[in-house]
């Protein structure tokens, strides 16, 4: 499948940043032994990812607009088009030297994600998506799973750390979603949980707390590969909250009461 233009620039970009991120994780396990730990050398790895993103796609779209991680947002010439992006979604996995971790880049236009690349360099896994174009892993298409029954299905989430305050919002979620479903994982990439979610291999996703950076991109991918995304407030906005459910059509209404209950 060949993508449009912007859809190639992003692609590059992002596994460009990727070949970078690959050398500095290389170097991670040489530093879990030391005192000072890896925590300085892989936040300078992150900017380091995110400056090559930028130059790649300011070089190629001058005129858009930026909104990433670790560098204040750009107005750019034209008001109705940025980039959104996160230049490494799973730090904490990459400071432990645990291979899940992602590039994420979306391009908004007028408000609506349009485009949406999410990297996996560890595995060489490249999701993407258009609008209306089909969500795609390489060369593949994807779509979301097809199961139908909630004791068949395995969700994804993530879990709140050092004393969060929706610590207990999800403890009561995990208490009336585990007694119904297969499993729920939570591996640490909110951009990756999405990926999969599109590619079938979760049947569904829900979080709180997450950044426009950490979805943008995983939120067209799920649409695109036939999936629901809504707001976990029923009348929110998934992106501006930064909380989300998604499944496949079949579960999604199951899954939301649960969330939502």
């Amino acid at each position: 499948m060949q993508g449009s233009a912007n859809i190639n620039v992003m692609m590059k970009a992002a596994r460009k940043a990727g070949r970078s991120l690959v050398k500095d994780f290389q170097e991670v396990e040489n530093l879990q032994v030391s005192l000072k730990g890896a925590g300085d050398f892989v936040s300078r790895a992150d900017v380091a990812a995110e400056n090559i993103i930028r130059e790649e796609l300011m070089e190629a779209r001058p005129n858009y607009g930026w909104c990433g991680e670790e560098s204040e947002d750009i107005d750019g010439k034209d008001p109705t088009r940025r980039w959104i992006v996160d230049p490494l979604d799973g730090t904490t996995n990459f400071l432990h030297g645990l291979p899940h971790w992602a590039v994420s880049i979306a391009l908004e236009h007028k408000g609506e994600i349009v485009a949406g690349v999410v990297y996996d360099p560890a595995k060489d896994e490249l999701f993407w998506a258009e609008k209306g174009a089909g969500a795609w892993m390489n060369e593949t298409r994807i779509r979301v799973s097809a199961r139908k029954r909630m004791n068949e299905a395995i969700f994804a989430t993530g879990l709140p750390f050092a004393g969060r305050a929706d610590l207990p919002d999800t403890l009561q979620d995990l208490a009336r979603l585990l007694p119904a479903c297969a499993g729920v994982r939570r591996w640490g990439a909110a951009a990756l949980d999405l990926a999969y979610v599109a590619a079938g291999r979760y049947d569904g996703f829900w979080e709180r707390r997450l950044h426009s950076w950490d979805i943008a991109a995983g939120l067209l991918l799920v649409r695109e590969a036939g999936g629901f995304v809504e707001a976990l407030a029923p009348e929110g906005d998934a992106l501006a909250d930064g909380e989300l459910i998604c499944a496949n059509s079949d579960l999604f209404g199951a899954l939301a009461k649960i969330i939502r209950n």
